[in-house]
């Protein structure tokens, strides 16, 4: 089984990606953290209260794609960690998103923290 099969599924007949995310508020950045059992793991940086970690979620996922913030929908998980999104665009969307993803890929179990 692919790393992206069970986070990211494309729709060719819909152009559509849907997404399997957990996310992190109150990160320093924003940033794609790795794989979180069967979602992508994205760091927000905005607290998770009056859907600002939704808005900068959207803002992030559109400025990393390249598309435009209206292409994108919370379908599942509004006010949770775990959301379903989808994203509307053809197929080079899902090879975008694998390349950002793949730069990252490391699971949550096996995430070392640095001492200090």
């Amino acid at each position: 089984m692919g790393r992206d099969s069970t986070w990211c599924r494309y729709d060719a007949a819909a152009r559509r990606l849907t997404l399997s995310l957990h996310v992190q508020p109150n990160a320093r950045r924003s940033a794609i953290a790795g794989l979180h059992g069967d979602a992508l793991k994205i760091r927000i940086a905005a607290p998770a209260v009056d859907n600002k970690a939704n808005a900068v979620l959207i803002e992030f996922l559109s400025e990393s794609l390249g598309i435009p913030k209206s292409a994108i929908v919370i379908r599942r998980g509004t006010s949770g960690r775990h959301k379903v999104l989808e994203i509307y665009g053809g197929p080079e969307l899902k090879a975008k998103l694998d390349a950002l993803a793949a730069s990252r890929i490391t699971t949550h179990e096996s995430r070392t923290t640095p001492s200090t």
